[in-house]
């Protein structure tokens, strides 16, 4: 998706309700196939980004700033089109994902699965997380 210009992104970001720490919960969906990435929190700012730029941007809560996807492992996430839920409390961003989407180097964040003994184990990781972020982790 080529960026929005401002004028239609802050119209848009005047529906969407922002919780009381000021973020929303973004849900990344791989746009061709319809896999489930990850969930993530975007701010205003955070928002504002990824519908002007096309790039996906995201709010950090532990280190309180703006995470721009893939600036420190090189996996992008390409906005091909967001959506607002019906409450205006949720938003989906289809993407196209560059590599994997986890930190522990699975091409999605949803690797387990509930079973009859708790947790399963998935998908195995593509990539290390040394490789992604190198020693010092995410």
């Amino acid at each position: 998706m080529e960026g929005l210009p401002p004028e239609a992104i802050e119209k848009a970001l005047e529906s969407v309700a922002f919780d009381e720490s000021g973020l929303i919960c973004g849900i990344a969906q791989q746009a061709d196939t319809g896999e489930i990435l990850m969930v993530a929190w975007l701010n205003r700012e955070a928002l504002r980004e990824t519908l002007a730029t096309g790039q996906v941007c995201y709010y950090s809560r532990s280190r309180k700033k703006l995470w721009r996807k893939g600036e420190t492992s090189g996996q992008v996430q390409r906005l091909v089109e967001a959506r607002l839920d019906c409450d205006g409390d949720a938003v989906l961003l289809l993407v196209d994902q560059s590599g994997v989407a986890c930190h522990t180097g699975r091409r999605s964040c949803f690797f387990r699965s509930f079973d009859e003994n708790g947790l399963k184990i998935i998908s195995e990781p593509e990539v290390s997380p040394e490789q992604l972020y190198g020693a010092s982790g995410h």
